[in-house]
């Protein structure tokens, strides 16, 4: 099948730009001497996180319990939850363990940590655990100075069904800086954060093994990980139209694309009309904050992508996505029926609606079919 036979919209995934992104992250961990535990939530394929962990150690980060599941099932058994953990999803969280995977858990609050413990000791389950620090994205976790950090630390460590593994952070953030200055200016913010925490629970005498953090902005610009021991990127095995407007990547390394249809022409508003709208592509407009005029994201019916009509999908309703440009748009090569590649704004969203990766290797034939896990 080649990609004017698809029904439409359709979610195509480029094999060769994903392994391509995915060899060149774990090679620049390897230069700074730190584990690669890519984050599956952009993904949520097993696929992909075969890519995403060959040669490297062999854990990965989720942001679902349905994700931990559906990659227990196939076969990784070292997975870090990297949501704040409720007592209440204990039961999903002791099940996986109890078959033979371990799943990091995540808090920032002594409370919940002394009710983990209690309910750990009533399922009858050893759980690790990470103290969740904020260095700057002040979405969750506590502060590297504070007080609550040791006693958090300590509520873990004194329980006997509970293991204190170390701190965890995440610099989402960066995502908003201005330019590649700012995104390393948050890339040292988060590594001398999260290695104080470390260190003021080692001096505490506490364990604290692993000290994790990343996103894909600082992974990718990062001049220093020293004292970091594991980092956790995930937009990276894809890419997107913001990390291409960050500087944490190239046009050419946005690895998905929305195969959608021309369904109507507008001589009068120099437009096209495609059956890809919000719900394909998303309503995230976050490239603008860059890339200016992008839109919901950058059409082209090249099967390379390079477009050369510089359109746009302008707006969007829920079925529909209306295709401009500021030069006049060739309608005659762009018939009714005819087929555009849309590079999206936000590759997690955007994927988040489709159930199946359809598989490219650089041309327009469908290699193979992957299977995404949805819900939470």
């Amino acid at each position: 099948m080649r990609l004017h036979e698809l029904p439409t919209p359709a979610l195509i995934l480029d094999r060769g730009v994903v392994a391509r992104n995915t060899a060149a992250m774990a090679k620049r961990m390897r230069g700074h001497g730190v584990a690669l535990r890519p984050h599956m939530k952009t993904a949520k394929c097993a696929e992909v996180a075969a890519l995403a962990t060959a040669g490297q150690f062999g854990g990965i980060t989720v942001s679902t319990l349905n994700e931990a599941g559906f990659f227990a099932r196939h076969a990784f058994r070292d997975i870090t939850y990297a949501v704040g953990i409720v007592p209440g999803k204990l039961d999903e969280v002791a099940a996986l363990e109890r078959q033979g995977t371990r799943v990091r858990i995540v808090t920032d609050d002594a409370g919940v940590a002394r009710a983990v413990a209690e309910r750990a000791e009533s399922l009858g389950v050893d759980l690790h655990v990470l103290v969740e620090v904020d260095t700057g994205l002040h979405r969750a976790g506590v502060a590297p100075d504070s007080p609550e950090l040791l006693e958090i630390a300590r509520a873990i460590h004194a329980a006997p069904r509970l293991t204190l593994d170390g701190v965890l952070t995440h610099a989402g953030h960066s995502y908003h800086c201005p330019d590649v200055g700012g995104v390393r200016a948050v890339a040292e913010e988060e590594r001398s954060g999260v290695v104080a925490a470390a260190e003021r629970l080692r001096g505490a005498g506490l364990p604290c093994s692993v000290v994790s953090a990343g996103s894909t902005p600082t992974a990718v610009h990062a001049e220093s990980l020293q004292g970091v021991t594991e980092m956790r990127p995930g937009t990276y095995v894809f890419f997107d139209l913001a990390q291409v407007g960050i500087g944490s990547c190239r046009v050419a390394d946005v690895a998905i694309s929305v195969l959608a249809t021309v369904i109507g022409h507008s001589h009068r508003f120099n437009r096209l009309l495609v059956d890809a709208g919000s719900l394909a592509l998303s309503s995230d407009t976050s490239a603008n904050e860059h890339l200016p005029g992008v839109g919901y994201g950058l059409a082209s019916e090249d099967p390379g992508r390079g477009g050369t009509h510089r359109l746009r999908v302008a707006q969007v309703n829920q079925e529909h996505g209306f295709v401009e440009s500021d030069a006049p748009i060739p309608f005659e090569a762009l018939p009714i029926g005819s087929r555009l590649r849309i590079l999206p704004n936000h590759s997690c969203i955007t994927a988040a609606m489709f159930d199946r990766y359809h598989v490219v290797d650089g041309g327009d034939e469908i290699v193979d079919v992957w299977q995404r896990t949805n819900r939470w």
